[in-house]
């Protein structure tokens, strides 16, 4: 095997994953610079047992009264401590080499361990005298990932770790529980989905949804087992509680905690509407684990100031590169858990981004292996999206006065493609006088970037972005595309062919003569740099962690603000104002042909 072999959770991925991650250890590819996890050369672990050396884990059974997240104590004592001693997280706890399960795994030496650690953290993170008293007692932050769990001492780095002690194991009083709960909208206005994970298969127990009735629907990959209910027919903006829950075969009930979310307003409603928008954000640890590369370093930060705001906003768009997790699947869960406040509370709509979707020979439009060979398949599934064809990750989705038609980079967008079809229909179909607010967003950056590398590249886009998609945004008057991938802020001017057709900055008004262009990317992965060219359709960067908030007063006002992370507040904004007459006005490569009969 090579020595560039970089460790993966085979044993917590579905077959698919299973194979397309061998093939990827085959090659010795070295590209998972996102994930900290890909540091640990854990096929590289030897067993060196210290007879004296403990770890011990307390308490033993977490979550008694239903909690899905408990704060865990792990006490270290080792008599020959060092500065890179480390201990790793394992779930489930029996992490040795008769846990592989897969056959063409070619193992080093004992302990022959075959599965990632889900977290670590260094021995002397809360003890700067650990390595002069060899004691230390650290605290992590465990969530519910349907398995028990074991912590263990390592010697000698990340890159050549040496077993030194296991510790006992703890768990959950119910490990298969549903948990993290994602809304989303369904193909109509008036349908919420709920989707859900838990360790119980269809099997052993029917999922259910206690919501005036049951609704039912389940599908699933490794880990665990994914279910999605669809709430039908209903009315608009009432609030609804909600709970998931497992009939088990002896008729008693398992129940999560109780939920609530506001249906979404009918198409056309004339009343506030807030809508969140950013990208690339990844996970952040509590409780200071991984920290040594943390790569994600504004992730808690958005997700904290949007919690604290969740009584602001209707809706959010995440606009792909959601967790990162590059094939480390117990890092999704650690990204639902996250993120649950905010999904479970308002529909979370998703966009498939290259950190979802890229593998070599896998049918993605770049031959990249971002996806550490998840081809798409977690993201997939543990998220619900609108879209005919769940491998296709393009949609069209209403709320209210907004009109959204989201794109898939990660597959052909150009002229004669499927998805070209698609999005000039979704355009299309957006009816201008109930829903003035059209909204086009992807992830990588099909319009305009003053990004660093697009500079080199000369193109400051997405090669091949806006030529095949610029005259679609014009003739269907695209009042902004959103994208990310770019890990920063940039507002470009209401702009076509390369030109800006508006001197004004902070307030439109009048016709649609072109469509204004946003980056917002910087949701909390590290950031981007500029290029240092001059790209005069730029109106305003920020080179920080943030996010975009829209709101929609009424049919013919709208706001738009960039908000930073670190404190909620407004650093760049502006206005629309038109009417309906506005939007039928013919402009350059934007007026239907008509004759005198119409």
């Amino acid at each position: 095997m090579p020595s560039s072999f970089t460790s993966i959770s085979l044993t917590h991925a579905s077959p698919h994953y299973q194979t397309l991650a061998r093939s990827h250890q085959k090659s010795g590819s070295k590209k998972f610079n996102e994930q900290p996890l890909s540091d640990i050369a854990i096929h590289e672990a030897v067993l060196a047992l210290h007879e004296n050396a403990s770890v011990k884990a307390s308490p033993n059974v977490l979550g008694l009264k239903g909690e899905d997240t408990k704060w865990v104590s792990i006490e270290v004592d080792h008599p020959e401590p060092s500065a890179d001693d480390w201990v790793a997280v394992f779930s489930p706890a029996k992490f040795n080499g008769s846990t592989c399960t897969y056959e063409d795994y070619t193992r080093i030496q004992s302990p022959y361990i075959c599965t990632s650690p889900i977290k670590f953290m260094f021995a002397n993170y809360s003890n700067p005298s650990y390595t002069t008293t060899g004691k230390s007692t650290l605290k992590l932050q465990i969530i519910n990932q349907r398995a028990d769990f074991s912590f263990a001492l390592f010697s000698g780095g990340l890159s050549k770790p040496k077993l030194k002690a296991v510790s006992n194991t703890i768990t959950f009083a119910n490990p298969k529980a549903p948990l993290y709960p994602r809304l989303a909208h369904g193909k109509s206005w008036d349908e919420m989905t709920v989707t859900w994970s838990s360790g119980y298969s269809i099997v052993e127990a029917v999922p259910i949804i206690e919501f005036g009735g049951a609704a039912r629907g389940v599908g699933w990959r490794d880990p665990g087992f994914i279910h999605t209910s669809f709430l039908k027919d209903l009315w608009p903006n009432m609030v609804y509680t909600y709970r998931m829950g497992h009939m088990l075969q002896n008729g008693a009930y398992v129940w999560s905690k109780r939920y609530s979310f506001k249906a979404s307003p009918y198409p056309g409603q004339d009343s506030l509407q807030r809508v969140i928008i950013f990208g690339d954000m990844g996970k952040g640890e509590r409780d200071g684990a991984n920290a040594y590369s943390n790569k994600h370093p504004g992730a808690l930060n958005t997700t904290d100031t949007l919690i604290k705001d969740l009584d602001n906003f209707d809706f959010v768009l995440h606009i792909g590169d959601m967790s990162y997790a590059n094939g480390y699947i117990s890092q999704w869960d650690q990204f639902l858990a996250q993120m649950e406040p905010i999904t479970s509370k308002v529909p979370y709509m998703v966009a498939s981004g290259n950190h979802e979707r890229d593998w070599p020979n896998s049918g993605s439009f770049y031959d990249t292996d971002d996806s550490g060979g998840e081809c798409g398949v977690p993201a997939e599934t543990l998220f619900y999206y609108p879209a005919e064809n769940r491998a296709k990750f393009w949609y069209s989705t209403d709320y209210g006065m907004f009109h959204f038609c989201v794109a898939d980079t990660e597959h052909d967008w150009r002229i004669g493609t499927e998805q070209y079809a698609f999005l000039e229909k979704c355009l299309a179909s957006a009816n201008r006088h109930k829903q003035p607010w059209l909204i086009f967003a992807a992830h990588r950056v099909l319009g305009y970037s003053s990004n660093d590398w697009y500079g080199q590249e000369g193109s400051f886009e997405e090669p091949m972005g806006r030529e095949h998609l610029q005259q679609l945004w014009q003739k269907y008057k695209v009042d902004i595309a959103f994208f990310g991938h770019v890990h920063n802020y940039e507002r470009v001017c209401p702009i076509y062919q390369n030109q800006c057709v508006n001197d004004e900055k902070s307030h439109y008004s009048g016709i649609v003569n072109g469509t204004i262009h946003v980056v917002a990317g910087g949701g909390g992965s590290h950031l981007s740099d500029y290029t240092e060219l001059d790209t005069v359709w730029s109106i305003h960067k920020d080179h920080d962690f943030g996010f975009v908030k829209l709101t929609a007063f009424n049919q013919s006002s709208l706001l738009m603000e960039y908000k930073k992370s670190s404190d909620g507040k407004v650093y760049d904004s502006f206005t629309i104002t038109r009417e309906y007459k506005d939007v039928l006005a013919c402009v350059h490569d934007g007026c239907e042909a008509t004759t005198l009969a119409t």
